[in-house]
């Protein structure tokens, strides 16, 4: 993938494990379902959300600023266990996202706004059901896309110049092969200024 800087580790927690925190994200974390405007109309957004991390961490999205709630036990648990992996993994918040079956989907986009600076560090965990992963280059049509399936328990890093050059989405599910529930965190650094990743 030119222009993109993608780390993908299947088992970064055991089945058991990522059914636990399934169950405790559940119901610890503030859900709600937000709104989207297209063409001057308010549509629900297909899917619901969630957004926590430190005071201030004030983060714009589909049109919406949203201020954090506070950071949940488990989530602390999960954001410790990513530090493990590296050191530099400094995140300050984490966008949840409740799928709750193939209906729930994300379109295309970016994660590109300006408090996350110039290259964001993202690193993206699934719980649950499995889903489709798909990216495809923002201005290069002679590339195929790129279809990553995102299993219960597995590590997505997305970092680099990977936001800048790459779109990507969840496509709906319907049908007799429609997915269960899945809960996916996107953990971020929101700059107070807007500067680059420090990797």
């Amino acid at each position: 993938m030119p222009g993109a800087t993608l780390i993908y580790m299947r088992d970064f927690l055991s089945s058991d494990q990522a059914f636990r925190f399934h169950v405790a994200l559940r119901k610890e974390l503030h859900w709600n379902q937000g709104v989207v405007t297209v063409f001057g109309k308010r549509h629900p957004i297909p899917r619901l959300e969630a957004w926590h991390g430190d005071p201030g961490a004030t983060y714009q999205y589909s049109g919406s600023d949203h201020d954090p709630q506070s950071w949940t036990p488990t989530l602390q648990k999960i954001r410790a266990k990513l530090r493990l992996v590296r050191e530099d993994f400094e995140f300050n918040s984490v966008l949840g996202n409740l799928y709750r079956n193939g209906a729930d989907a994300m379109g295309w986009h970016s994660d590109d706004e300006p408090e996350l600076g110039k290259t964001p560090c993202i690193a993206s965990l699934s719980f649950g059901a499995s889903r489709d992963f798909l990216l495809r280059h923002r201005t290069r049509k002679d590339l195929e896309p790129v279809k990553i399936h995102l299993e219960t328990g597995s590590l997505l890093i997305m970092e680099g110049a990977t936001q800048e050059n790459w779109h990507h989405s969840i496509p709906r599910r319907r049908g007799k092969n429609s997915p269960g529930e899945r809960i996916n965190l996107t953990f971020r650094k929101i700059l107070s200024q807007y500067s680059q990743c420090s990797r």
